[in-house]
């Protein structure tokens, strides 16, 4: 079964049984002064949660594309062992929330939550394959390279402005862990991906 599809059900069920239960969404979010005291498990369970209905769906739907496509191309055509998207997915939301930890690991009303930090990592690891396929959000068509650099646009916007639980800032960081795994995990890809990016196609 595909990973992606699991990881998805997973998040679904978990965010809406966490949305009318306040022990549990308190429990499970990243909240650094906890995670200072040893509740390293933070880290995980925070991206299995979500602010809203909108923010679980942004996140799944973003990550049923991209997701689906990382399993085709790098477990089946590549021969990527499948325990390796699981790695990346969960390992960026690690790194993405790590400089949270830094910046507020006193504050103890900050609080954050949502796998933003780790779909990131996968949006931007297939984009440095397929940096030109074509999405449709919202039935509008975009070429895969332009919806991420969207994404971190409005994420940066998100993270200055502030003002809800959502942690915007994983969004760069969880890219940034993407592209630094796949290209460790695949060197030969930053050649490939410097040669799509300069012949420019559209599928619309």
């Amino acid at each position: 079964m595909s990973l992606t599809i699991i990881l998805i059900a997973l998040t679904a069920i978990i965010s809406f049984s966490a949305f009318n239960n306040e022990k549990l969404m308190n429990d499970m979010i990243f909240h650094p002064p906890s995670v200072v005291k040893g509740q390293w498990y933070r880290f995980i369970t925070s991206g299995l949660i979500h602010a809203d209905i909108n923010h679980l769906v942004f996140n799944m739907i973003t990550l049923y594309f991209f997701g689906r496509s990382w399993e085709a191309i790098f477990v089946e055509q590549l021969g990527t062992p499948k325990y390796m998207y699981l790695i990346m997915y969960f390992g960026a939301m690690i790194v993405a929330d790590m400089p949270s930890l830094v910046r507020h690991s006193r504050d103890y009303y900050y609080r954050s939550l949502g796998a933003s930090g780790a779909v990131s990592a996968i949006v931007f690891s297939m984009i440095l394959v397929m940096p030109w396929s074509t999405l449709y959000i919202f039935f509008l068509p975009l070429p895969a390279i332009v919806y991420g650099v969207l994404y971190l646009v409005y994420s940066i916007y998100m993270d200055k402005k502030g003002g809800d639980r959502i942690n915007h800032g994983a969004h760069l960081w969880g890219a940034i862990f993407g592209i630094v795994f796949t290209v460790v995990l695949k060197p030969a890809i930053i050649p490939f991906f410097w040669e799509q990016l300069q012949q420019p196609h559209f599928n619309f």
